[in-house]
């Protein structure tokens, strides 16, 4: 398990009856491994994991790494209710051959740190997987404080990675002055990604990606490389599509794009329904400006093979 590159939050793809596509799960999967990315993270909030079973989180698990056979790491994203269940997950996870896991704080109950530390805690020790916190306390309404973070890295050896998306990429060099090297952070906002890589992020879990790898591993290249230059071009045209990711329909606009490029479908589990509207018309126009205008730095994603 190398904690770097882009790694996206891998979106859940469905047929007609909403049952899971597994077909073009891993299909998807494939193709964004074959576009430069370093693994792939399922059953995030993007892969809509709390519209999902127990059960069918396993198999989305099982498809992606049968479907990669160890060319690329697969992490499985570790959310639930309580922390038993949370437990019992990490535990499938591992049997299902995932390489890490990334452990978010219970849904709903918003706890205080003994209890969120004693959550994180039960999860790091049911398997020896390395492990990344999710840390997003604009969705989650829970934040990892830095020094947290370092109390947690100082006990669990295998504690190893952070995704920040408290969208204050200040985080990144608290984190790092606590910690140095110790835990790779990550920047788990698409609109953050070179300001985060400026601070020291070394990873990005990526949204956007779902739908442009290509774009995205560019981007983020050309910033670590600290060819800014080049890396300004291509953000600047990549932001009005990576701002999508920081809304509250960020799941149905993704997947929306997806859809426009021809890489996936849009459909989504309910609570949440499809765009219709003047959101999709926006969406749709966003893309469609971002597909005429590319700039010369940017690579293409290549086509997608059903």
């Amino acid at each position: 398990m190398n904690w770097t590159g882009v790694m996206p939050a891998m979106t859940t793809a469905f047929h007609s009856d909403f049952s899971v596509d597994h077909y073009m799960i891993a299909r998807h999967a494939q193709w964004l491994i074959e576009n430069g990315c370093t693994g792939i993270i399922c059953l995030g909030s993007l892969g809509e994991a709390a519209t999902l079973s127990f059960e069918e989180k396993v198999t989305v698990l099982k498809t992606v790494v049968n479907a990669l056979a160890g060319r690329a790491p697969v992490v499985s994203a570790i959310s639930a209710l309580s922390t038993p269940e949370a437990v019992e997950l990490a535990k499938a996870a591992q049997a299902a051959g995932c390489s890490g896991l990334m452990i978010l704080p219970p849904y709903v109950y918003k706890g205080d740190w003994r209890e969120n530390r004693t959550h994180v805690a039960e999860i790091l020790k049911a398997t020896p997987l390395p492990g990344m916190l999710y840390n997003n306390p604009i969705a989650y309404g829970t934040d990892f404080l830095p020094e947290q973070i370092a109390e947690l890295a100082r006990e669990f050896s295998h504690f190893v990675a952070v995704k920040e998306s408290s969208a204050d990429v200040r985080r990144v060099t608290a984190i790092r002055a606590l910690l140095g090297e110790r835990l790779a952070v990550f920047v788990g906002v698409d609109d953050a990604i070179v300001e985060g890589i400026a601070a020291g992020a070394v990873g990005w879990v990526a949204g956007l990606v779902n739908a442009l790898p290509r774009e995205s591993v560019d981007l983020f290249n050309l910033a670590r490389a600290g060819k800014m230059q080049e890396a300004f071009e291509l953000y600047r045209w990549f932001l009005p599509l990576l701002r999508m990711d920081t809304v509250p329909k960020f799941i149905q606009l993704i997947k929306q794009v997806q859809q426009e490029a021809g890489v996936g479908c849009a459909r989504v589990r309910t609570p949440r329904l499809d765009l219709i509207g003047n959101e999709l018309d926006e969406a749709r126009e966003v893309f469609r400006l971002a597909h005429a205008n590319r700039p010369s730095v940017a690579v293409p994603s290549t086509p997608f093979a059903r």
